[in-house]
């Protein structure tokens, strides 16, 4: 998800290497999500708090490992509001952009359809989950505006812990559950479990994630000369 390393310190590695890494990196993330949405559902008996629990800790433990395995090759963004937020600070290139956005989605839709094989359930689905309302959009700008600022302001060598742990307090204290990610959104729209969206609310999650990394953009430049303790 985040952009962990330098980019200059990836160009030993071909486009091609880092496209494949950001693809199987968020289809990673979202098989992650999703197939652990559905093993919790399955598992907790009706307690949505007990499949929401699996579901957290799941996508922590999986977002640690996919962050330090891909990010040497491709800084691990996983996420195209990372990415765009990477291209306005000049840490990536205008084709890079274009090429980790749609591999990103590429990516966020294997790792759900995935997900629905290991299951054994139907690939090929149309979530019908409600998540909607100034509520839920706050959320989800509040989300990725604090998931952009551990990528900013933490040391780098940590970044894969913080947003690890981010990510986490975020499902329980966001009313969205914390998305803060438009490939997650267009990969669980795909997906009519646990971890769904219905398609209808999408288009607001999306908008909102793009203010929390306008936000975050502002708040970069405000902290821009501000020392880490």
């Amino acid at each position: 998800m985040p952009c962990a390393w330098q980019f200059n310190r990836l160009i030993m590695y071909s486009p091609l290497r880092r496209y494949a890494a950001e693809c199987l990196g968020t289809a990673g993330l979202l098989c992650a999500v999703i197939g652990s949405g559905i093993m919790g559902e399955n598992l907790a008996g009706g307690n949505v708090a007990i499949a929401m629990l699996a579901n957290t800790l799941a996508t922590v433990f999986a977002l640690f490992v996919l962050i330090e395995v891909f990010g040497p090759i491709s800084g691990a963004h996983f996420n195209p509001a990372v990415s765009l937020a990477m291209w306005l600070t000049g840490q990536l290139g205008r084709l890079d952009f274009a090429a980790y956005v749609g591999v990103q989605l590429v990516g966020a839709v294997l790792g759900a359809w995935v997900a629905h094989a290991m299951f054994d359930l139907e690939i090929l689905q149309t979530a019908s989950k409600v998540r909607t309302g100034p509520s839920q959009w706050l959320a989800e700008v509040v989300a990725t505006t604090g998931l952009l600022l551990v990528i900013f302001r933490m040391r780098k060598e940590a970044v894969a812990m913080g947003v690890a742990a981010y990510i986490g307090a975020a499902y329980w204290f966001t009313a969205s559950t914390s998305f803060a990610n438009p490939a997650a959104v267009f990969g669980r729209m795909l997906s009519d479990t646990f971890a769904g969206i219905r398609p209808t609310d999408a288009v607001g999650f999306s908008v909102a994630q793009m203010l929390g990394v306008a936000v975050a953009l502002g708040l970069r430049r405000f902290f821009a000369e501000t020392r880490r303790l």
